[in-house]
């Protein structure tokens, strides 16, 4: 709390601690205080105040990225300082910035051709780069960006990984990593429990009994869930969700492989009355 409060605005040390707890998982014990950094950080931009970083492509697609999963619009023109007069990217040997770049491009949206053009050649730079990296804790960072960018990875899954990969960083926050690692395994024990509250839900109705053809999805439908929403806070929602999520799973498989169409017609119209 301390680092993310004392640490100025805007600043690459900033940048990079926002970052860092958001992949460890724990930024949402401070969601306010990012939130109100982010916005000083855009707000900045889009004043057009020049800092000293401005011309690194590490942190100017780090600040792009951060403000756009924030949900703020950020123009991709920040980074037409970084490309030639033909819009091509210009050669870097920078494997940080490049991997910052590609993972900001995952940010784009319809017809940024800018962002388009830095997946390709990012993508391109970083495999072929790849098999010649001494660097372990960075050719691992690249070889799981390449296979799973940040934008499209479940939150926990990604936080498990990088917990991982951050305690082989040998500039990593002690402390921080600590406190990465209590908080998983914590939030993973509440996560439990909840699963095997909806278990016993599923058991008691001994719907594997009355109605065998029907799937046994809850774990997949409790995993879908808190894929979307896996804070302490929504915990009574994740099991509200996933038990509709199953019940909706039991009525298709009872259309789709079992009912008659007579049983159907019956069974729809008592939905019917019944609403």
């Amino acid at each position: 709390m301390k680092m993310l409060v004392e640490t100025p605005d805007n600043s690459a040390q900033k940048l990079v601690l926002i970052d860092t707890m958001q992949r460890l998982g724990v930024s949402y014990h401070f969601d306010n205080e990012i939130e109100k950094s982010i916005q000083n950080i855009f707000d900045t931009t889009m004043s057009q105040l020049q800092s000293e970083n401005d011309d690194n492509l590490y942190i100017v697609s780090l600040r792009f990225r951060l403000v756009r999963q924030q949900g703020h619009y950020m123009s991709s023109d920040v980074f037409k300082q970084f490309t030639d007069h033909g819009g091509k990217f210009k050669e870097t040997r920078d494997v940080l910035g490049l991997l910052s770049l590609y993972e900001a491009s995952h940010m784009r949206v319809h017809d940024e051709e800018i962002l388009e053009e830095a997946l390709t050649f990012t993508t391109t730079c970083l495999e072929s780069m790849l098999p010649n990296m001494t660097n372990n804790s960075l050719k691992v960072q690249v070889t799981e960006a390449l296979s799973k960018p940040i934008r499209k990875t479940v939150p926990r899954v990604g936080a498990r990984k990088y917990i991982h990969i951050y305690e082989n960083i040998e500039a990593h926050n002690n402390l921080l990593l600590k406190f990465a690692k209590l908080d998983f395994n914590m939030l993973q024990k509440l996560h439990q429990q909840e699963l095997n509250e909806i278990t016993r839900w599923w058991k008691d109705l001994d719907f594997a009994k009355k109605l065998p053809y029907a799937r046994d999805r809850f774990v997949e439908g409790y995993f879908w869930m808190s894929g979307m929403s896996f804070e302490p806070q929504y915990s009574r929602m994740r099991k509200i969700v996933a038990k509709i999520f199953h019940m909706n799973t039991i009525i298709d498989d009872t259309y789709d492989a079992y009912g008659t169409f007579d049983e159907l017609v019956l069974f729809t119209s008592a939905i019917r009355d019944g609403t």
